[in-house]
């Protein structure tokens, strides 16, 4: 929010031409004034104005919210949105998050409750009536940013889950959230982009790759692990990042409309794995990439231990100093975009790769592993 000026109205410099301002008693003068002469027209449904007859009439017209319109989805998404408070050592974290289950499932960001978790707090979840629940962990998952609460005692209706391999650049979407702790905030937008690599995180150790849904709708801190809805009301994203330009003296960190979200297809997977097993695995391909590497492709680092002994990339005869220039059908222009192609991918698929070995280009069949 900007800093208003925090003179009284009454205070405000005069326009220009008078070189005095006006005081508070000549406000209250003037608008007097005002009120008197208001009055001397006033009219009702059996007065007159200026001598003829006045019939004022209420409009008995009605709105009508058809289904499938921003506030017919809105009132029904909204009792599924949760508001997200994590107190930690350090102040806490707010954020949102949905459901995903009747029985007290809520999906979320873990960025959004790491911090409680890690120094002991505790975490509470407020519904859109405004009742608030204490929440605990049921898993988190750090490389999907992604984590499961739940509570008891309330009754709940889980959102249904879309296709995201199925959204189009284009297609109208709904973010819903708690930005800045303004609870039950609906904004509306456009898929703006697919497949973005998008990296979040506290830390290059705890960095979080996105293979994400990029939209226009606003999204600003505090949106974090709320749902992005289609036309149809079913989430086919989770809100949880956003491009800044940064603060400084002439802007501030907010929504520029380039938001991201992970696909829920994505979501979902993970969700069951932290649910049934308390944790999540990704697909891997055991190799080590050069982070810092400029060039075309992802570079796999020339170091001895950069290919994983027995590892996907091992046994299709991948070397240290290779550059991985496609994966999947996917070109690939840097180290984060290689990473967030696998983990769109399944522990188990075969993948075909293309990569450069000096000038020679070669292709190889992966089968993707399991993360340990």
């Amino acid at each position: 929010m900007s800093d208003f000026d925090s003179k009284p109205w009454w205070e405000a410099p005069a326009p220009k031409g008078l070189n005095k301002t006006i005081s508070l008693k000549s406000a209250i003068v003037l608008a007097l004034g005002v009120g008197l002469i208001a009055g001397t027209f006033t009219a009702s449904s059996t007065g007159s104005l200026f001598g003829r007859s006045v019939n004022l009439v209420k409009s008995s017209s009605t709105i009508e919210r058809p289904v499938g319109s921003v506030a017919e989805i809105a009132q029904r998404v909204l009792p599924s949105v949760v508001s997200i408070a994590a107190n930690s050592k350090n102040g806490g974290a707010t954020g949102s998050g949905f459901v995903i289950d009747s029985t007290g499932y809520i999906l979320t960001n873990n960025h959004v409750i790491a911090g409680s978790v890690e120094s002991g707090g505790d975490i509470s979840v407020s519904l859109n009536d405004g009742s608030e629940y204490s929440a605990k962990v049921v898993g988190r998952d750090s490389s999907y940013d992604l984590a499961v609460l739940k509570i008891t005692g309330a009754t709940l209706k889980a959102l249904q889950f879309g296709d995201s391999d199925q959204v189009a650049v284009g297609d109208s979407v709904i973010a819903i959230g708690s930005p800045l702790g303004l609870t039950g905030t609906v904004t509306l937008g456009i898929i703006s982009a697919k497949d973005r690599a998008v990296t979040a995180g506290e830390s290059r150790e705890d960095n979080s790759f996105i293979n994400a849904l990029q939209t226009d709708a606003a999204i600003n801190p505090g949106n974090s692990g709320g749902p992005l809805v289609d036309a149809t009301g079913s989430v086919i994203g989770v809100n949880s990042a956003i491009a800044s330009l940064g603060y400084s003296a002439r802007s501030q960190t907010g929504s520029i409309g380039l938001g991201f979200a992970i696909p829920i297809n994505q979501a979902r997977k993970t969700a069951e794995q932290l649910i049934k097993n308390g944790k999540a695995t990704y697909p891997v391909i055991g190799v080590s990439v050069e982070m810092n590497y400029r060039g075309e492709g992802a570079l796999i680092a020339k170091t001895g231990v950069a290919i994983v002994k027995g590892g996907a990339a091992d046994k299709a005869g991948l070397k240290a100093g290779d550059i991985i220039t496609e994966f999947g059908g996917r070109a690939i222009g840097s180290a984060e975009e290689l990473i967030v192609a696998i983990r769109a991918q399944n522990v188990g698929d075969k993948v075909e790769i293309i990569y450069k070995r000096g000038s020679e280009s070669k292709s190889a069949i992966l089968v993707l592993t399991a993360s340990e």
